[in-house]
This record gives structure tokens, sequence and C-alpha cells, in this order.
């Protein structure tokens, strides 16, 4: 059996691949806190929009949102933008 492809084991034996999804996990919990800090603060704008008089969503704004994310990620950044909008406007 070939097992060239399969890494190897650290000189201190821990598993390489282990070590990186450690450092996706780590990843992923600071993008979990990041979404839910988004979350509370669109929210928060949108009451305060609200309490304005005004409306509690500005297209204009989400357009440039979800063009940042195009441009920076592509096509699945534009659905990653529009999630994350999503989840700040709460009920419509």
């Amino acid at each position: 059996m070939d097992t060239s492809l399969s890494p190897s084991p650290a000189a201190d034996g821990t598993d390489p691949i282990d070590v990186l999804r450690g450092e996706i996990d780590a990843c992923d919990a600071q993008i979990i806190e990041l979404v839910q800090r988004r979350v509370a603060i669109s929210q928060e704008i949108g009451a305060l929009r609200t309490a304005a008089g005004g409306m509690r969503l500005s297209l204009a704004r989400e357009q440039r949102v979800l063009s940042r994310f195009r441009a920076a990620l592509g096509p699945d950044g534009a659905a990653l933008g529009m999630m994350l909008l999503r989840q700040g406007r709460g009920r419509l």
C-alpha cells in the first residue's frame, strides 16, 4: 500500500491534519462570534432608524454590503453577504 500521500505525524507525535483542523475550529469560533456581534449591531441600527421615524432597512446600504462581499469573494461571497443581512434584519 502506498502511503506517500498520507501525512506523517510530526516529531512531537501530533498529526498535522489535526493541528490544521484545530486552526479551522478556532477560525469558526471567531466567525460565529463576529456574526453574533454583527447581528446585534445591525439590530441596534434598525431600532435607532425606526425610533427616528425612518425605515428599518436601507436597501442602498445592503447593495453596498453585497457588492463588497461579491468583489472580495465572488458569487459565493454575495450569498454569504445576503445571509448576514438576513441574520441582522430579524423578522420583517
